[in-house]
């Protein structure tokens, strides 16, 4: 995976932004003056419908808050920083080197720090790759690669349009998944060797009932403090050692 040259990821104005869909520029999100019709604005929305871009329709205020330029033209466009992988290109990883397939997926992990810290725990862990919804979830920004301490650089990020039916298609190919829930089975309790897929919910809401219900096991993690849940990015780490652990056992 290879960084984009530019270094900013907010890309203002509609030639601006028709350059980079045209260019091959992975978009994130996208941001339209509502109720806009005019030509531009209709290529734009076709280019975001296209390649699958979430685009939201905002006020002018809106636009004018987060504009950096003060020249937006009724579009704002965030870039991602890296290259988005596919599903496949992370399957192909473990079958060249012979492995079970071990995936993390993100259910509406929307903190780019705490995203960039779950890739660089992937990578230290052993999974083979990071599996992201469009929509509910932190883009592969600037932030992010810095959180990531370098681990973009070796594991693949790939974004689906329905988590739910990846996990589905994952089925197919062998995985069998597992999502973190403190009213679980003890991690310690399950069998987490073989073909895994490890579903980590996002930092308000957990894992979603549809995505929660694909999963074949949940898996609590031992507490013992006052509190009773775990930043998303450190109940990823727990888990993904303890299926490390598992995998060397």
């Amino acid at each position: 995976m290879e960084s984009l040259t530019n270094q900013e990821s907010v890309i203002e104005g509609r030639n601006a932004v028709i350059e980079a869909y045209r260019s091959g520029k992975p978009i994130d999100k996208l941001f339209v003056l509502e109720n806009c019709q005019d030509g531009p604005i209709m290529t734009i929305k076709r280019e975001a419908k296209k390649h699958g871009t979430l685009v939201k329709y905002v006020t002018r205020e809106r636009l004018d808050q987060m504009s950096e330029t003060g020249r937006h033209q009724g579009v704002i466009a965030y870039a991602a920083a890296y290259e988005y992988a596919e599903v496949e290109d992370i399957l192909a990883a473990p079958r060249r080197k012979g492995e079970d397939p071990f995936l993390i997926l993100l259910d509406g992990i929307e903190d780019p720090h705490n995203l960039g810290a779950i890739v660089r725990t992937a990578n230290l862990a052993g999974a083979h790759g990071v599996i992201l919804p469009k929509n509910r979830a932190a883009g592969l920004t600037a932030a992010v690669a810095k959180a990531s301490a370098g681990a973009l650089n070796y594991t693949p990020v790939a974004r689906v349009t329905n988590l739910a039916q990846t996990i589905e298609d994952l089925k197919k190919e062998g995985l069998w998944f597992v999502c973190a829930d403190m009213d679980g089975t003890l991690m310690y309790d399950l069998n987490l060797k073989g073909p895994i897929g490890l579903v980590i919910g996002g930092e308000g809401e957990g894992v979603g009932r549809l995505v929660r219900e694909k999963c074949d096991m949940t898996a609590a993690i031992p507490m013992k403090g006052d509190i009773d849940s775990l930043n998303a990015s450190v109940a990823a780490g727990v888990l993904a050692y303890e299926i490390l652990r598992q995998r060397r056992g």
